[in-house]
This record gives structure tokens, C-alpha cells and sequence, in this order.
């Protein structure tokens, strides 16, 4: 049986789908619609057939690219689609393709064009929940919802090539910051203070996109000339193996943790707007969450809002760099090889 999912929310998201998309290509082959960015995520994905790339903010906006993407979902000659992204845009494209069952979440906005819909349940990690479509008649234990990365050569060699250039030794311990997200509550404001604490632990490698290259600057000047930059510098994929090279990652509540998921790298996840139970937490081993316990303000938000509701922003404020930095050095200490 040939399946396509349709997944076009955020790159942690697509992440997250790729257990779904290894249960599936147990059963036969499976096509991918995905943007452009969550696209490059699946390179090298033995599960996937083929990745429909469907850049519903740019080229194929509006009606013209609806049906471009609809006549390619087509040529897949599906019998199933599994809407893993919830619109009604992508319940009408699924049904513009001609695919006679459609599989969706029973809260999804598209869900009245679904010949099936699956509980939501908001009590399971999200990985879990994406998998339910799949296989609905189970909850997944832990092992089947590690997310599943391919870095290829191309990637080794561009990690390879930022550690020579930056002077990093086999066998040096690397600690990943991450200090960016898109939703700007999100970004707890202590990356350089930490990086300054872990400075004599470890070397400091700091991952994010070009919108991070602030961000990554504070952190070196904290950090010392030691620190290795790699923001706006490597791809998704790249992102991960290098990730993978590091022997812990701090975070906030963004894609880079679920990259580290993937890669099995213990992750240091910062909340604060949002909390763990929304679904979205750390699935590598030794993972741990730190977030401001007891604030009746929290969550605030689903994301994360651009601002704080009550403008004092304690659910990242109240977080002491130095405890961080004590959590990290125990993580170090019980992942030593």
C-alpha cells in the first residue's frame, strides 16, 4: 500500500513525523509533502520515496501551486493520506489528489474532509501522537519514537571541515548551545552567562541559523576565542551531525532538541512560555528539562508569544545561569565515556 503524508508545519515537527514515516514504509512506499526547509530533513531517509515539496509561502502560493502540488500527490497513486499537518488546505489537497482515505486528528481544522479521525491525545509526546495515525490501536512505547536523521558525506565533511577550521581535537569535549527560536519569548537571555560557567568543561559550540549570529557573538565573547560558531554556516542535516559530534546540547523549546533527538545527544531543554506537557519534550537519553516551576502564568501561550502577556517574562528571567551550568556539568559527568 503506497502512503503520503503531508507535513507542513514547523522543522521540529517534521522531525517528530519521521517515527510515522518509518512505520509506514514497513507497509509499502511512502511520498512526503513537506516545505522546502523541513524537506532537506528527509536527504538520505530510507522510509521516504519520494518528497513533494510544496512552498505554500512562496512559489506556490495561492491557487496556481494548490494544484501543482495536488496533480504531483496525484502521480503518487496513493490509497491513504495522513494529514500530520492538520489545515483545511491540506485535507482539500489530499482530496484534490483523488486519495480516497484521508487520516487526520479529530481536533485538526481540515477534519471534516477526513474518512478517519484519530483521537488527539494531548496527555502523549507529540512523536506519539504522529504515530497514532500510523497506529492508532496503540500507545508507542519510548524506543519507537526516537526521531530518525540521515547525515550523509556531504555533512560529515562540512562538520569535519568547521572543527579543523576551528582547531577542535579528536577527543575534545564539545557542549552545543542553541540559543535561538523563532518565537522570541522563548530565547532565555543567560547563553553567554552559561557559556562563561562551562568555559573550563568544555568547548563551546554554538548551532543555529543566520538569524542566531548575535546571539552566537555574545556567547563568544563570554566564552573566550575557544568557541566554535556555526551558525548560518551548515544545513539542517549538517546541524545534526554536528549536534551528534557533541556531548550535550542546551536548548531552548525549538527544533535543534529534536535534532539532538534524532542524533541520541543528551539535551538540556530550557521552558519557559510553553511546558514539556504540551508534547514537545527531548526524547534522547539522559535528557532533562529545566523551566520555572510554580508561576500561575505558565503556560502562557502555545509557541511561545512575541512578547510577555505580564511584561515581566519571570518564566525565563527566574532561571540562574548557574544552575543550568550545574545540570550540564552532571549530565557530563553521567555520560563520561
Amino acid at each position: 500500500m503506497t502512503s503520503l503524508v503531508v507535513q507542513t508545519s514547523f522543522l521540529g515537527d517534521m522531525v517528530l513525523t519521521t517515527p510515522c514515516l518509518h512505520e509506514l514504509a514497513s507497509r509499502g512506499p511512502v511520498d512526503v509533502v513537506a516545505t522546502p526547509a523541513a524537506a532537506a530533513l528527509l536527504v538520505n531517509n530510507p522510509d521516504v520515496r519520494r518528497v513533494i515539496v510544496y512552498d505554500k509561502r512562496g512559489a506556490d502560493r495561492g491557487l496556481r501551486g494548490f494544484r501543482r502540488v495536488a496533480r504531483a500527490m496525484r502521480e503518487s497513486r496513493a490509497e491513504i493520506a495522513y494529514l500530520a499537518q492538520g489545515s483545511l488546505r491540506s485535507a482539500a489537497l489530499a482530496m484534490a489528489a483523488g486519495i480516497p482515505s484521508r487520516v487526520g486528528f479529530s481536533t485538526s481544522s481540515g477534519r471534516a474532509l477526513y474518512t478517519r479521525a484519530i483521537p488527539y491525545r494531548r496527555d502523549l509526546h507529540h512523536a506519539a501522537r504522529l504515530l497514532q495515525l500510523a497506529d492508532p490501536a496503540r500507545v508507542p512505547d519510548v524506543a519507537r519514537l526516537r526521531p530518525r536523521l540521515y547525515p550523509g558525506e556531504p555533512e560529515r565533511a562540512a562538520v569535519a571541515a568547521l572543527l579543523d577550521a576551528a582547531g577542535v581535537t579528536a577527543g575534545e569535549t564539545l557542549v552545543a548551545l542553541a540559543p535561538g527560536s523563532v518565537w522570541a519569548t522563548k530565547r532565555w537571555p543567560e547563553y553567554p552567562a552559561l557559556a562563561h560557567a562551562l568555559q573550563d568543561a568544555a568547548r563551546i559550540v554554538v548551532i543555529g541559523s543566520r538569524a542566531d549570529v548575535a546571539l552566537a557573538s555574545a556567547i563568544a565573547d563570554a566564552a573566550g576565542p575557544r568557541t566554535v560558531n556555526a551558525t548560518g554556516a551548515l544545513s539542517l542535516l549538517a546541524s545534526a551531525e554536528l549536534i551528534g559530534r557533541c556531548r550535550v546540547l542546551v536548548t531552548n523549546d525549538s527544533a535543534p532538541q529534536h535534532l539532538a533527538s534524532a542524533m541520541g545527544t543528551p539535551t538540556l531543554t530550557i521552558f519557559g512560555p510553553t511546558v514539556p506537557e504540551f508534547g514537545f519534550g527531548p526524547l534522547a537519553p539522559h535528557s532533562i528539562v529545566v523551566q520555572r516551576d510554580g508561576l500561575p502564568c505558565r503556560p502562557c501561550d502555545p509557541h511561545g508569544p512575541p512578547a510577555c502577556p505580564l511584561k515581566h517574562w519571570n518564566c525565563m528571567r527566574e532561571l540562574a545561569p548557574g544552575d543550568v551550568a550545574a545540570r550540564v556539568r552532571h549530565l557530563l559527568e553521567v555520560t563520561s565515556p
